[in-house]
């Protein structure tokens, strides 16, 4: 029995050996990713948990090596942050500032897409599609539906991998809700989150999108028609899916808000909130991404967030009246 013991003692030890120096090998050469647009505190978050093998929430085999400042004039939660991150950036992590966007691209394996204010997303996606880079586009995709399809329009014709999504999609609070088995089949949905506006950006778009991505995480695709209730401090969408499920998003700008999720299955009801820190999650499969190509999300379920918010607008502006999905796809062809 003893000398069992020592053999697979010995044959631990060794796969040990093995799995170490094949992380070391790894660590010795991680992917390089550069970064668009420093106006955003993800920036100085996601460089932290890529660069810095002490963080506690670490991802290893990526290091942010390079970065193209951008920046918003018109929007102050853009323009006076810029130079605060980049210094952080050069001063912390070594991080070397390049004059544009393709300089950027000849520095590195991968991109982040960062810049806070979604309107120069499709222009500044050009260069790194030109460049065959893989890129993860922060939230918002973009400024406009119009701009969105066009970049999902792109993405689709350059073969480059690409997707977007905001954290909370893949916070642990809400995807472990997605696979409880206990709810049974999905049939309805409930989400809150804060929703501040920025007048660049169509109203759901700054910050809402965060609750539309939970929705849609628990949801899926499929919605076709979209009735909005707006107040000055409030919003309540209603969305409609092709198989008669509804799903709500409520949109709080007053008193106390967060990010809540209710679902209502076949067989049970469950109530769930963030878990644990909001960005690992999301880098982990950042990470994965850049170093498989596969994006977690596709671009067409995304495109489909976006038409959602697009409607919940027009919505707006016709006092409530429901808006189908198909109406905002035609409208951005006809553009």
């Amino acid at each position: 029995m003893l000398s069992k013991l020592r053999a697979c003692a010995v044959a631990f030890a060794a796969a040990m050996a093995i799995l170490t120096s094949a992380h070391a090998s790894a660590e010795d050469k991680p992917l390089r990713v550069g970064i668009v647009g420093l106006d955003t505190s993800h920036v100085t978050a996601f460089t932290a948990v890529f660069n810095n093998p002490e963080h506690e929430h670490h991802v290893p085999g990526v290091r942010v090596v390079a970065a193209y400042k951008g920046g918003s004039p018109d929007i102050p939660a853009s323009a006076n942050r810029v130079e605060k991150f980049t210094k952080e950036l050069v001063t912390k992590w070594g991080v070397e500032i390049v004059p544009d966007i393709p300089t950027l691209c000849s520095k590195v394996d991968a991109v982040l897409l960062e810049s806070v204010d979604g309107r120069p997303h499709l222009e500044q996606l050009k260069p790194i599609l030109a460049a065959k880079k893989p890129v993860f586009i922060d939230k918002p995709l973009a400024g406009s539906f119009e701009d969105a399809k066009e970049i999902a329009r792109l993405v689709r014709e350059s073969g480059v991998p690409c997707f977007s999504s905001s954290s909370l999609r893949f916070n642990g609070g809400f995807t472990k809700l997605k696979k409880d088995k206990s709810l049974g089949s999905i049939l309805g949905c409930q989400v809150s989150s804060p929703c501040s506006i920025e007048p660049h950006h169509p109203d759901l778009y700054w910050y809402g999108v965060h609750g539309v991505e939970i929705l849609f995480t628990l949801m899926g695709p499929g919605c076709v028609e979209v009735s909005r209730v707006h107040t000055k401090d409030f919003d309540v969408v209603v969305g409609r899916w092709k198989d008669g499920r509804i799903g709500t998003f409520r949109g709080i700008r007053r008193g106390k808000s967060g990010f809540t999720a209710t679902v209502f299955g076949a067989d049970a009801i469950r109530h769930a909130v963030p878990m644990g820190s909001y960005y690992p999650p999301l880098l982990v499969e950042v990470a994965r991404f850049f170093k498989t190509g596969k994006a977690p999300v596709s671009m067409d379920e995304t495109l489909e967030m976006f038409a959602f918010m697009s409607a919940a607008d027009l919505s707006k502006k016709q006092n409530g009246q429901p808006v189908r999905l198909a109406e905002i796809y035609q409208g951005a062809e006809s553009k």
